[in-house]
């Protein structure tokens, strides 16, 4: 089966001379996990936005299920692409929670009852039934992004991009939307996830692309892209301690590979005596 996303020599510039994206070429399989890293300005959120079609390339082409998306409207990428923006306050403008996120499978033609189940069993996954009849304004900035989430959940997109969601949100929070999003791609789904957070990434990501001035300058295996901590820090990320212990392993006879805490702990217990 061919990739879901295909991004051949992909640039783009903008009106004022910025040459966000020089020469991107990836490939999104379908039911994959791929985290998207970067610097601020390294065209992570340019380069989501061209699989949405919400820009277009200068140079070079991207296809999303096959469709070119020089060729295609938004609207037409929309039944495949689900988008859910950093900012949730940009894609939130329904009366209540429950209108929210019947709003994206009712433009689609979806029949009524399943609008209604599809509705019912985003919030129950989200914990946002107590809300269904609230005004998503008046709730905090972290239910508005559970929000944002569930209502592109509902449209069932192929491919579901998800613009640094875990920003505002406490551990907790975090460890249910990537719950509910990891359920998505089990279920066939595929992700693309923009983010900061290295560890959250080496976590639940099952390939990583770093980009930096606009280029593609690593893309595998979380543990042997977050593992590198001289290529990290030379396209301006700062790998986090848990990424940077690990790398110092091989000193201590022990091999390189990164870590959730929990293992670290346990690996590194008999060397201190506890």
């Amino acid at each position: 089966m061919p990739p879901l996303v295909v991004v051949e020599e992909l640039h783009h510039s903008f009106p004022d001379g910025w040459d966000a994206l020089s020469g991107v070429s990836l490939s999104i399989e379908r039911g994959e996990f791929l985290a998207l890293i970067g610097p601020n300005g390294s065209g992570k959120t340019t380069l989501a936005k061209h699989l949405n079609g919400l820009l277009k390339p200068s140079h070079g082409r991207v296809l999303v299920a096959g469709m070119d998306t020089r060729e295609v409207p938004v609207s037409t990428l929309a039944r495949h692409v689900g988008y859910v923006f950093q900012n949730p306050d940009h894609q939130i403008f329904s009366p209540t929670v429950g209108e929210e996120l019947a709003f994206g499978p009712r433009e689609q033609g979806v029949p009524a009852e399943e609008v209604q189940e599809r509705v019912a069993r985003e919030l129950e996954a989200f914990g946002l039934a107590p809300y269904a009849q609230v005004p998503p304004a008046v709730l905090p900035p972290s239910l508005r992004r559970k929000v944002a989430v569930a209502s592109v959940l509902t449209t069932c997109p192929e491919l579901l991009i998800l613009d640094e969601p875990t920003v505002g949100l406490d551990a907790l929070e975090q460890e249910e939307l990537l719950q509910r999003v990891a359920a998505y791609r089990d279920a066939g789904g595929t992700v693309l996830l923009i983010s900061h957070d290295l560890e959250l990434v080496g976590r639940w990501a099952s390939r990583c692309a770093l980009l930096s001035a606009g280029r593609l300058v690593a893309l595998g295996a979380p543990e042997e892209v977050l593992a590198d901590v001289e290529g990290l820090l030379a396209a301006g990320m700062r790998p986090p301690a848990l990424v940077q212990l690990s790398a110092l392993l091989p000193e201590l006879g022990l091999p390189k590979r990164l870590f959730c805490p929990e293992e670290l702990g346990l690996l590194l217990a008999p060397l201190f005596g506890s």
